[in-house]
């Protein structure tokens, strides 16, 4: 009798538990597993509402309602560099809400290799904490390509003495990517890391630094496309456009005051605009008899 009270117990505690640690479904996903020092790693973290009443998530008695765990390839915790600014959050009965976070402006996560990765949610009106399981992701540095430093002009905005602009290429399961990288090699700063989109093997991407410093990137994306890029001195980018190939490939050529310009090719709206004007509207075709026969 007594075995048989003890295990009843042991079921209402669990049922207890399980309940309570249905309350909140935290869920993490990374879009892929392996990513370039410096670009930007953003989770995505899905909560959901399981308590069966509306929630109010927001920090309480020093602790912050939502955060991440990480840890580097030995097992050593990793601090954040700054905390993560989230509003007091209110999520309805059985509602989800989702949250797209770059974690690699929060913490220090450029050195190369594996990470393991939980977020997790702090719910006061329980004292308790609900995780997401643990994604794993992978640091590393790609192929550099081309590299050239330049000076920062009079009057710009631009902090600093001088950027070193570099083209990389790294190799996916499935595609090939070209970055780019804009960083003050002198003061050890990092102002961006990221893809310029697909490369593919047909010919080297192009770069040119014109009147202003600013860096032009023309690369083959696909077969007889090619994407055109300007990077300016504080990593932004300045345009990014897709040219199609057409009697001749496009490419760069020096104007005569020392800028840079693109010769060749047909950007993808003037190419639509032009299949458009060849192709007559239905109201202007003429109409054909059926021959007999």
């Amino acid at each position: 009798m007594q075995s048989l009270r003890t295990a009843a117990l042991f079921l209402l505690f669990g049922l207890v538990a399980g309940a309570a640690n249905a309350q909140i479904q935290v869920q993490l996903k990374f879009s892929r597993l392996q990513y370039i020092a410096y670009e930007p790693l953003l989770a995505t973290v899905t909560i959901t509402n399981r308590a069966g009443r509306d929630i109010d998530l927001n920090n309480d008695a020093g602790e912050r309602w939502f955060g991440f765990e990480i840890t580097g390839s030995d097992g050593q915790s990793i601090a954040a560099d700054s905390a993560q600014k989230m509003e007091p959050l209110r999520i309805e009965a059985g509602q989800t809400v989702t949250q797209k976070i770059n974690i690699a402006s929060l913490y220090p996560i450029q050195d190369f290799g594996t990470y393991h990765v939980r977020a997790h949610v702090y719910f006061s009106d329980l004292g308790r904490y609900f995780y997401s399981q643990t994604k794993v992701v992978e640091v590393t540095d790609a192929r550099p390509i081309w590299k050239q430093s330049v000076g920062i002009p009079a009057g710009s905005e631009a902090g600093g003495d001088a950027r070193t602009y570099s083209l990389m290429t790294n190799r996916f399961a499935d595609h090939t990517s070209l970055y780019v990288r804009v960083e003050d090699e002198h003061r050890s700063v990092v102002y961006a890391t990221y893809s310029l989109g697909h490369v593919i093997s047909f010919d080297e991407p192009h770069a040119e630094i014109d009147r202003e410093n600013r860096l032009h990137v023309l690369h083959c994306s696909a077969p007889r496309a090619w994407s055109y890029a300007i990077i300016g001195l504080n990593g932004q980018l300045l345009s990014h456009s897709t040219l199609l190939e057409t009697k001749s490939r496009p490419h760069f050529k020096r104007t005569a005051d020392g800028d840079v310009a693109v010769v060749g090719g047909m950007t993808e709206t003037a190419a639509a605009q032009a299949v458009r004007s060849v192709v007559p509207k239905l109201s202007t075709r003429p109409n054909e008899k059926p021959r007999g026969d």
